[in-house]
């Protein structure tokens, strides 16, 4: 074939190459300081990637810098005909599309959803059910992201979930890597009788912009984000990298009186830190783009040279929260609101367990049910029969919570007895004191290569031998959390559990380090460590202990939180009979 140019061609080139290199100022892309144009222009295009080299990169920088993970679908569609898993830079590009590839614990594949504002429609947990069933493992767990999991999908089967998820409504789409999580709202929004705004239509609208806006997907680092819209039940927004928390404001405090939203900022409870008051007061409508210039300036500005300093955190921690707020100020199109936190209204106490049991909504007559779901893991046919429960006795919707149970709101008087029998039947329960009804447990060491310990598998054990032992009569939180990842945020619970290689004689087992006294909102606190690394098998009686103490030894009626924070680290351990 002939590819020379023609003599028009050749005249267009000629004129086009005295152009450029007559051009002053910047360089065209292509083009070298000089003004001359390099060998190649693609490769003078992107030598930095928001002003970090391309040699200062780590390695998942550089894999997205080859290729952006939205792009790996071909890729992906290939190696499903093929029954193959991807090489290793593709493996963390598929966790754009929310499928981890979890060797070596399990030589397959888990899938994260996207469920925004932590709402399904009982058709959608039906559906996943079915993915669970047809492509998975048999099981499905609710994370505390008020998401799901499915495990050990093979490569085969990988586009048929994506396709059977978008088909049933939902995506699994920037669920991992580094990139905007599952967006949480209250998971009561809408129906309960404290709250001071249904925030569901925000938190939707946010995961809505997200999903259409690529310049999202890429960031420094993994980010949260929650709404709170002052109800009964914690969505735990205080653990997000942005926490955006309704307040009513009354007349007389220099602005409009009304409905507000508080921003808070930098939540990363694994690293000990709690999200704060940057003293912003704004809009609800003003949310969404709040939230994304804020993403924006942390895409911008965020270290890509070193993933355990690429959090929101470190960036305000090296910045300041006023340059930062500067910053986000240049990205909007209307000015930022503040207001000192006091002038707002105080918000109503969350209930610790309020998202277990029976309590009345907004409208007389109907219910929600808080349904305990031990360490969030559903089989199939028990998915089947609670979106068959919301359908026939509730309004067809199902709320996940972060204490990685579920709610079922829109429940008559007069079917209260009905639901509350089926749930038994199905193989659940819906009582708050009980050791299962605060129990959050990540993946552990059975899938997750990172987990030194069972953890969901001795939750389970631990809450069958507290239940048999003792019985209580306020809530208990016990996280369990492999590593230090702390995808179980052990530092937030009653009773926080961190996974740790224990040894026995000459012999190395499972076992955990012991934080007590943790908790989130109004009693927000990071847990202090009073046990170090105790196996399993001599942890059981050492909780009971505590557990005992506790009865034995606090004031009236209050709760392990309030006892356990009333004494110091050197107290409880003399109380447990620990050395200090």
């Amino acid at each position: 074939m002939n590819t020379a140019f023609a003599s028009h061609q050749k005249q267009y080139l000629e004129g086009f190459f005295a152009g450029v290199n007559q051009r002053s100022g910047m360089p065209f892309l292509g083009q070298n300081a000089e003004g001359q144009f390099t060998g190649d222009p693609a490769q003078a295009q992107d030598e930095s990637v928001h002003g970090t080299p391309l040699d200062d990169l780590c390695k998942e920088e550089l894999i997205k810098h080859e290729q952006n993970g939205l792009d790996v679908w071909d890729t992906m569609v290939q190696n499903s005909e093929l029954d193959q898993f991807p090489e290793v830079a593709d493996m963390f590009r598929y966790k754009f599309y929310g499928l981890f590839h979890v060797k070596p614990t399990q030589d397959s594949f888990m899938l994260r959803t996207r469920v925004a504002g932590c709402a399904l429609k009982s058709y959608q947990l039906a559906g996943l059910a079915e993915i669970a069933e047809d492509f998975g493992g048999g099981y499905a767990d609710i994370t505390t992201r008020g998401n799901f999991q499915v495990r050990e999908i093979m490569p085969k089967n990988t586009i048929q979930t994506l396709i059977k998820l978008d088909e049933i409504g939902l995506t699994s789409k920037g669920a991992g890597a580094d990139n905007l999580r599952n967006v949480t709202a209250s998971p009561t929004s809408g129906f309960d009788p404290e709250e001071v705004l249904d925030v569901l239509p925000y938190a939707k609208a946010m995961h809505h912009y997200i999903l259409n806006n690529r310049d999202l997907y890429g960031l420094p680092r993994k980010f949260n984000i929650a709404f709170d819209g002052g109800g009964r039940v914690s969505v735990c927004a205080d653990t997000n990298d942005i926490a955006f928390y309704a307040v009513r404001v009354d007349a007389g405090q220099g602005v409009e009186p009304g409905i507000y939203f508080r921003v808070q900022l930098c939540g990363i409870t694994g690293h000990k830190q709690f999200a704060k008051d940057c003293g912003l007061l704004i809009q609800p409508s003003e949310a969404v783009p709040v939230a994304a210039a804020m993403i924006r300036v942390f895409i911008e500005h965020g270290d890509r040279t070193n993933r355990k300093k690429a959090r929101l955190k470190y960036l305000i921690d090296d910045w300041g929260v006023e340059k930062f707020l500067e910053e986000t100020k240049q990205k909007l199109a209307f000015p930022l609101g503040t207001l000192p936190q006091a002038q707002c209204l105080p918000r109503a106490s969350t209930l610790q367990h309020g998202h277990i049991g029976v309590y009345d909504e907004r409208e007389a007559g109907y219910n929600y049910v808080g349904v305990v779901i031990p360490v969030g893991r559903m089989l199939p046919e028990q998915m089947k029969a609670i979106a068959e429960l919301a359908t026939q006795y509730g309004r067809g919707d199902i709320r996940l919570t972060a204490w990685q149970n579920l709610i079922i709101p829109g429940i008559r008087d007069a079917d209260l007895d009905t639901v509350k029998a089926a749930i038994i039947e199905i193989g659940f329960h819906y009582k708050s004191t009980t050791i299962s009804g605060g129990l959050v447990a990540c993946t552990g060491n059975a899938g997750c290569k990172f987990a030194a310990s069972n953890t969901k598998g001795h939750a389970l054990q631990l809450a069958d031998y507290l239940e048999s032992q003792i019985q209580l009569d306020q809530p208990i939180n016990i996280h369990l959390t492999g590593c230090h990842h702390s995808c179980a945020q052990h530092y937030i619970g009653d009773i926080g559990l961190i996974g740790a290689k224990v040894k026995v004689g000459d012999e190395s087992v499972e076992g955990y380090a012991v934080v007590l006294g943790g908790g989130v909102e109004e009693r927000q606190a990071i847990g202090h460590e009073v046990f170090t690394g105790t196996a399993f098998e001599e942890l059981k009686p050492l909780l009971l202990k505590v557990l005992q103490t506790y009865l034995a030894k606090r004031e009236g009626r209050e709760t392990f939180w309030e006892f356990s924070r009333r004494h110091s680290t050197e107290e409880l351990k003399a109380m447990f009979g620990v050395a200090a």
